[in-house]
């Protein structure tokens, strides 16, 4: 979760955050021993968490690659050679399991997988799964220091261009809330909409004028992640 500032894009070795349906030994995208930002001496970052492979797609019989998508459905998908990649962008304070949370025939990622299409799940920056910084530890606060902006700039661009360059094949995007935002404003910038296909835009966030309520206002206003900052806390974890 963005708190301050804008990260350089000198510190942009982000690659984690690109769609980690990640199980087993993850690929080198980025180095697990990274150097602390006082001292200069090397430093080893905590083991990432289980892969979303392991822990929400093989247990219910889904084909699983490490590194990035679920290729088909329990059945094969059809029989389809060349399979449509559909990419799910989750939205704010969650991540790609939010996509594989019900059962199989209640979930999208599940659905799409069984209806022939290449399902490509992101975990942009700030969750579990994207912590691997090229130099950054993600206790260090300037890891924190970017803003949706640079979701928009850089991300989700490398994103839908690593999809693309793995596929061959136009994009069919899918954005849930942030994931909505960003492409909203990533596509009206004209950035990788040469890779799109399609996009389907689920809780479309763009302007704020039909909220109602004052707590919702005063939130929007003052999002509580800036609060943190006082205290000395540069990550917003709601659940840590």
């Amino acid at each position: 979760m963005a708190l301050h500032g804008s990260l350089t894009s000198a510190a942009l070795s982000f690659f984690a955050l690109i769609l980690l349906v990640l199980t087993g030994p993850y690929p080198a995208l980025g180095s697990s021993r990274v150097p602390s930002g006082l001292t200069g001496n090397p430093v080893i970052a905590p083991p990432p968490p289980a892969g979303i492979c392991a822990a929400a797609v093989a247990v219910h019989g889904y084909k699983c690659q490490e590194f990035d998508r679920i290729p088909e459905g329990r059945v094969g998908g059809g029989g389809k050679t060349k399979k449509q990649p559909v990419l799910l962008q989750h939205g704010v304070l969650v991540d790609g399991m939010s996509w594989l949370l019900n059962s199989p025939n209640e979930s999208l990622a599940f659905i799409l997988a069984d209806n022939g299409f290449d399902v490509w799940i992101s975990n942009i920056r700030g969750t579990r799964f994207s912590r691997r910084h090229a130099t950054l530890n993600a206790k260090d606060p300037e890891f924190w220091n970017w803003t949706w902006d640079d979701l928009v700039t850089h991300d989700l661009p490398s994103v839908i261009d690593f999809v693309f360059k793995q596929t061959g094949q136009k994009i069919n995007y899918v954005g849930h809330s942030m994931g909505t935002l960003i492409a909203l404003a990533s596509f009206s910038e004209g950035k990788q909409v040469d890779k799109v296909k399609s996009a389907a835009l689920l809780s479309p966030i763009a302007y704020l004028s039909h909220m109602t309520t004052a707590l919702g206002v005063v939130a929007a206003r003052a999002f509580v992640g800036e609060i943190t900052k006082l205290f000395g806390l540069a990550e917003f974890d709601p659940k840590g």
